[in-house]
C-alpha cells in the first residue's frame, strides 16, 4: 500500500477523533460560558466565574481526550504501521485498531507511560542542545540553542508518533523495550526524518493559514454579530484591571482589537484540533515509513545504547530499568 492509500483506510480514526474532540471543546466552552452568565447575574463577578468554568470545563475536556481519545490515536497510528510494514489492512480498521491498542499497553496508564517517556527523552536532548548553546556562544549561543530546541519541539510530535509506530510493529517485545529502541534508531538514522522537514512545515504553514484564516474570519463575523456580549465581556476585563490597580492593556480597550484578539484564538483553537486530526496524519504516514523502513533491518548494539545514555538521563533510568 502506498502512503495515499494507508491515509484513506485510516482517515476513519480521524473523524471519531474530530467528535471526541468537538465534544471536548463544548464541554470546556460550555463550562466556561456557564460560570460566567451565573456569576454575573449572582454576583456581577462574571470574570471570577469564567475562569472557574474554565478550569472545570479543562477537566471535562481533559477526561473525554485521556480517557477515549487516546484509543483511536494510537489505533490510527498501529493501522498505519501495520499497512506499511505489511502492504494491507483489515477491512474494519477501526476495531482491529483498537484491539491492537487493547493488546499492547493493556490500561491507559501504560499507554501514557510509554508516550510520556518518549516525549521525555526527546525534551530533553532539545534542552541540551539549548545548553551547549548557551556554553558555547553565551546570549547569543543560547538563542541559536533556543531556536534550535523551538525546531526540535516542533518534530518531537512525530518522532514520538514514530516510536509508538515501532511499539507496534516490534509486537513480541515489550512496550519499554521497544521504546528505547525507536528513540535509539531516530538518533542513529535521522536522517531519514530531515527528508520529511520541507514536508512538514511546509504543509503545517499552508494549513495554518487556511484553516486558521478562514474560521478566525467566520469567529470575527460572529463576534461583530454579537456586540452586547463581547461588550460585557470587556467591561468585566477592563473592571478586573482596574481592581487589581494595573493599567488596561491596550488589546483590551478597544472593542474592535478585541474581538480580533478573540477571533484568532479561535481561529487557532480550531485550526489545530483539524490539523492534527486530518493533515497531520498525512504528513505522519510519510514520515513513519522512513523510520520504519531505516530501522527495521538494523539491530541496536549496546554502544549506540550507552551512547544514548549519555546524552537523556531519563533515556538512561528507562534503559536500566527495562
Amino acid at each position: 500500500m502506498d502512503n495515499k492509500a494507508i491515509y484513506k483506510k485510516t482517515i476513519g480514526f480521524s473523524l471519531w477523533r474530530v467528535l471526541w474532540d468537538f465534544l471536548a471543546t463544548v464541554a470546556f466552552f460550555g463550562f466556561a460560558i456557564a460560570g460566567f452568565i451565573v456569576a454575573d447575574k449572582a454576583s456581577n463577578y462574571g470574570l471570577v466565574g469564567l475562569g472557574i468554568g474554565a478550569v472545570l470545563g479543562g477537566i471535562a475536556a481533559w477526561a473525554i481526550l485521556h480517557f477515549v481519545g487516546y484509543t483511536y490515536k494510537a489505533g490510527q497510528i498501529a493501522m498505519m504501521t501495520e499497512g506499511i510494514v505489511k502492504g494491507k489492512l483489515p477491512e474494519n480498521t477501526i476495531a482491529a485498531g483498537r484491539k491492537v491498542v487493547k493488546e499492547r499497553f493493556g490500561t491507559v496508564t501504560a499507554y501514557y507511560f510509554v508516550t510520556g517517556a518518549i516525549k521525555g527523552i526527546f525534551n530533553q536532548i532539545g534542552v541540551g542542545i539549548t545548553a551547549i548553546g548557551q556554553a558555547v556562544g553565551g546570549d547569543t549561543g543560547g538563542t541559536i540553542g533556543s531556536v534550535i530546541s523551538s525546531v526540535i519541539n516542533t518534530i518531537v510530535a512525530y518522532l514520538c508518533d514514530c516510536c509508538l509506530g515501532w511499539v507496534f510493529y516490534k509486537k513480541d517485545e515489550k512496550p519499554a523495550k521497544a521504546t528505547l529502541e525507536g528513540a535509539g534508531i531516530f538518533f542513529k538514522h535521522g536522517k531519514t526524518l530531515v527528508k520529511n522537514l520541507g514536508r512538514i512545515f511546509g504543509i503545517s504553514l499552508v494549513s495554518f493559514l487556511v484553516i486558521g484564516g478562514i474560521f478566525g474570519g467566520i469567529a470575527y463575523l460572529i463576534l461583530q454579530a454579537c456586540p452586547d456580549a463581547m461588550a460585557a465581556l470587556q467591561n468585566e476585563i477592563i473592571e478586573l484591571f482596574n481592581n487589581a490597580g494595573e493599567a488596561v492593556p491596550e488589546v483590551f480597550q478597544d472593542l474592535l482589537t478585541l474581538n480580533i484578539a478573540c477571533s484568532a484564538v479561535i481561529g487557532i483553537i480550531i485550526w489545530s484540533m483539524l490539523h492534527s486530526t486530518f493533515v497531520r496524519p498525512f504528513i505522519l504516514v510519510g514520515v513513519l515509513r522512513n523510520f520504519i523502513e531505516s530501522g527495521k533491518d538494523y539491530k541496536l548494539s549496546d554502544k549506540d545504547m550507552d551512547e544514548l545514555d549519555k546524552k537523556s538521563k531519563k533515556f538512561a533510568k528507562l534503559h536500566a530499568e527495562a
